[in-house]
């Protein structure tokens, strides 16, 4: 009979002593800086899809600004944790393998094209925004001007854009892609839901394979990631043929991907962004993957930027 009594106390204090760790902020298990310190190990996951934040550069190495900026955030973790040898594994992500990183410790940050929403942040926390996106439209140059100038210069984006005519009437029977599993997807198909559009929404897996929709007439529209439609476009066999519309259909700042709850490590990596967008070089370190910073963008990451 004893020996259940010591079994059950010790379970008591066990439950206790975890109560008592998360009552006083306490982490039960090895928070991220812990786990780097120990291994001398930094996992950096990306998505070998997303130019230009994140590709498989020259021999296969992961290349690109949310990748350069992974890599500024390791330069500050080896002079944070006074670590002079930690090393960096970089970890190819795609598909589901990128949504179940964080959660399954296969990274400890994912350095790629990741849109913060509130749905995500259930899973995830985030870091502060690397770069000011949203979702925007690409189409052929062939296109209709009339199509053209409904989606450019329609209704505010604070007002329905898809509701009336003539613009109904364009709009109509028309099929538009979206990259399948992002946040431009949903927000297509709540656009047609809502106004009861008689359209067809048509996923794609990649932007490439919208473009070629584009090009063939099979889709009106390709809808995506701004920065990433842009990239897609003056890389493609096609680029004279395509235009991306001047205008951000939704606003989504994006942001590398990190465990919830793990406020030292988001410290760390906001530290090492903060001082990179403050840094005298950075205008530069920008314009290597989009060109000249314009005034507004310039402002973005002032005022992103932490003070100590």
């Amino acid at each position: 009979m004893s020996g259940t009594n010591d079994r059950w106390a010790g379970i008591a204090a066990s439950v206790l002593t975890a109560a008592a760790m998360l009552a006083f902020g306490m982490p039960v298990q090895a928070q991220t800086l812990d786990r780097i310190k120990a291994g001398s190990a930094l996992k950096l996951g990306y998505d070998p899809d997303a130019r230009p934040f994140s590709f498989n550069g020259e021999q296969g190495r992961p290349d690109g600004y949310a990748v350069a900026l992974c890599n500024k955030i390791a330069d500050s973790l080896r002079a944070q944790l006074n670590l002079p040898k930690l090393d960096v594994e970089w970890v190819s992500l795609s598909g589901d393998a990128k949504m179940q990183a964080i959660g399954s410790s296969t990274a400890d940050l994912v350095c790629a094209a990741e849109p913060v929403t509130l749905t995500r942040r259930q899973q995830v926390s985030f870091s502060i925004p690397i770069f000011p996106s949203g979702t925007g439209a690409l189409l052929s140059t062939s296109s209709p001007l009339a199509l053209r100038e409904v989606l450019q210069y329609g209704e505010p984006s604070s007002r329905p854009l898809w509701r009336g005519s003539p613009a109904r009437t364009i709009l109509e029977h028309k099929t538009f892609s979206s990259i399948a599993g992002t946040t431009s997807e949903g927000w297509l198909s709540d656009r047609i839901k809502t106004f009861q559009l008689a359209a067809t929404a048509a996923p794609v897996d990649n932007y490439q394979q919208g473009i070629e929709r584009v090009m063939d007439g099979s889709s009106a529209v390709l809808f995506g990631d701004m920065p990433i439609l842009m990239d897609a476009a003056a890389r493609s066999d096609n680029s004279g043929n395509l235009i991306v519309l001047q205008r951000h259909f939704t606003y989504e700042p994006l942001a590398l991907e990190l465990a919830r709850g793990d406020e030292d490590f988001r410290l760390a990596v906001d530290r090492a962004l903060s001082q990179t967008y403050a840094g005298p070089d950075f205008r530069t370190f920008f314009t290597t993957w989009f060109g000249p910073p314009d005034e507004a963008t310039v402002t973005f990451f002032r005022q992103t930027a932490l003070p100590e």
